[in-house]
């Protein structure tokens, strides 16, 4: 799932290219992926993009007293040409969820964006709405923790009120925004945090080592995407991985074997050395016993 430093980075490429098109044409090719009705996202059709700006794993496009937003969710990415098909979509054929096709006209190039997702379920989810906060999604947003005023205090104060397990905190929108599966595994790793200690059981001295590895983490992801087209933004977030999505290798800090918690519909990654003082956690697809 595209998260914080991805998002940020397409969203930073797509004002670099958009700013100034005019919108000629807009289709949707999935209509469960249209979540609003009114205004109509035809009236789009002849506005010119004014920006874009990201909220958490949001992306919003500014015509100018309307916004086309849209949530790639799990498996979504964009699709960004100058040389865009003037073919037909078929309703539901393809994995193209939606195609904006605009007019740059400063350097008179035509750009085609389509909104993809792969595989069986989709949850991608495009609205066209007048004011962002109007999108159910954003309007529940927690802090951004690149924020100028997100400090350690304020790290500190949630998870003070929280029992919850520190991973699926670190993961809830409405608690912290833009970090996700991939970035959570990341971040506790360099904190050396189990990702199921308990929120609020965090002494002071963890909660600093989470707070900088989250800032760390997120940074050098960010600077890392920054400048990259869209297509190139999966594979820069891949290569830097320490831990997520790297079960079996070896942890890149101790050498340990990176290990795997497996649950219905997702996973998680931890080094069972620089984590959990050894202890390896119970997978929940292959033992209900170990604690």
């Amino acid at each position: 799932m595209p998260e914080l430093p991805e998002v940020h980075g397409l969203c930073t490429y797509l004002d670099t290219q958009l700013r100034g098109a005019v919108l000629s044409d807009v289709r949707i090719n999935s209509i469960a992926a249209l979540k609003t009705a009114d205004p109509p996202y035809s009236s789009l059709e002849g506005r010119t993009i004014q920006g874009t700006q990201r909220f958490g794993k949001f992306i919003s496009l500014d015509a100018g007293s309307l916004f086309f937003v849209f949530h790639l969710a799990k498996a979504g990415w964009v699709r960004y040409t100058e040389h865009p098909s003037s073919a037909g979509l078929r309703m539901g054929k393809s994995n193209i969820a939606a195609r904006l096709l605009l007019h740059r006209v400063a350097d008179d190039a035509h750009i085609g964006l389509d909104l993809t997702e792969a595989g069986t379920k989709k949850s991608l989810a495009i609205y066209v709405v007048r004011d962002p906060l109007d999108v159910p999604g954003i309007a529940t947003l927690g802090p951004e923790p690149l924020s100028p005023d997100f400090d350690e205090n304020a790290l500190a104060a949630i998870l003070k009120s929280s029992s919850q397990q520190i991973k699926g905190l670190l993961r809830s929108q409405s608690v912290i925004a833009g970090i996700g599966n991939a970035y959570s595994d990341e971040i506790l790793h360099a904190a050396k945090i189990s990702p199921f200690a308990i929120a609020k059981s965090l002494g002071g001295e963890t909660v600093q080592r989470l707070y900088d590895a989250m800032q760390e983490v997120l940074v050098g992801a960010v600077n890392a995407a920054a400048g990259k087209p869209s297509s190139e933004l999966k594979d820069t977030k891949r290569s830097n991985f320490r831990v997520h999505a790297r079960t079996g290798l070896p942890c890149p800090v101790c050498g340990d074997t990176v290990r795997e918690v497996s649950f219905a519909d997702t996973s998680l990654q931890y080094c069972a050395t620089c984590q959990t003082n050894g202890k390896i956690l119970a997978d929940r697809r292959t033992s209900r016993f170990l604690k």
